[in-house]
């Protein structure tokens, strides 16, 4: 990393400022696929609330109104719980349950002689590019959803939580 980069202080320890897709979804907590689920249903509900005050779409409008809410609703729902997950990656919010999973999957990661964040497939320049466009990315869901998809050796972490970093 450049001796430009910013570090953002946090309450909480930082677990990973770039967490991999599917770290960020397998950690999430059951509080967030509540809220995952409670969105999916609130906007179509939302939708059949407004159709019963002022109906605007005929009998058969509807059910493709529905089945557009019912998508947004759940795209919104996931994207909600992705960061909220993320968050917690950050240090953002309290992440004790995290910590500890963290803690055990790079043990057993490393005690299998395997790469704590994986194994990257591409080259040193478009491993720190990767980096730097889906660093923090989970903020910018108002403009495009982004994630880390990829496998990179640039993880700001903080190591006194964590199992000995590979970048140390």
């Amino acid at each position: 990393m450049s001796s430009a980069e910013q570090y953002v202080r946090t309450e909480y320890p930082v677990i990973d400022a770039d967490p991999h897709f599917n770290r960020v979804v397998r950690y999430m907590r059951g509080s967030d696929l509540v809220a995952w689920g409670g969105l999916t249903a609130a906007a179509p509900a939302t939708l059949l609330a407004f159709e019963r005050i002022r109906p605007a779409a005929g009998p058969k409008g509807i059910n493709f109104a529905l089945g557009i809410a019912t998508t947004l609703g759940f795209m919104g729902g996931f994207l909600y719980s992705y960061q909220k997950s993320s968050l917690r990656f950050w240090g953002w919010e309290e992440n004790t349950r995290e910590l500890a999973k963290n803690r055990e999957e790079i043990a057993a990661r490393q005690a299998a002689g395997l790469s704590v964040y994986g194994e990257p497939t591409m080259d040193e320049n478009s491993q720190a590019a990767s980096a730097r466009n889906s660093k923090y990315a989970a903020v910018k869901f108002g403009a495009i959803p982004w994630f880390n998809t990829t496998n990179h050796k640039y993880h700001v972490a903080d190591s006194t939580n964590t199992a000995k970093s590979e970048n140390e």
